[in-house]
């Protein structure tokens, strides 16, 4: 095992940190992720209100899966999804808080 000083993080945590935030970062994997929040949902379910096709929401789920963002349990022919852990759920709630339209404007918020 590898000591490393309290504050540089060893560069393979920060290029899997990366790539993590990387496939966050799409649009459609993003709303994918609002979609789940908390829940566990099936394929179908996410396409549903999503309003894509199953093979593209397949496709993203796939590469959100590829970076332990969501963790998938297949019951019979449907497979099910959800966030990986409690603490991507708060990175996620925290990023949606901070990065939304309204908090990004410069403009003060109406009376």
């Amino acid at each position: 095992m590898q000591v490393t000083e309290p504050d540089k993080e060893p560069e393979e945590d920060i290029t899997l940190t990366a790539d993590a935030l990387k496939a966050m970062g799409h649009p459609l994997r993003w709303r994918i992720l609002c979609v789940l929040g908390n829940n566990e949902m099936s394929v179908g379910e996410i396409v549903e209100k999503i309003g894509t096709s199953q093979s593209n929401v397949s496709q993203h789920l796939d590469q959100l899966r590829n970076k332990n963002i969501v963790k998938s349990r297949r019951d019979a022919n449907r497979i099910y999804y959800r966030v990986r852990n409690d603490q991507l759920l708060e990175l996620i709630g925290t990023m949606r808080s901070v990065l939304c339209h309204t908090n990004l404007d410069d403009m003060p918020p109406p009376d």
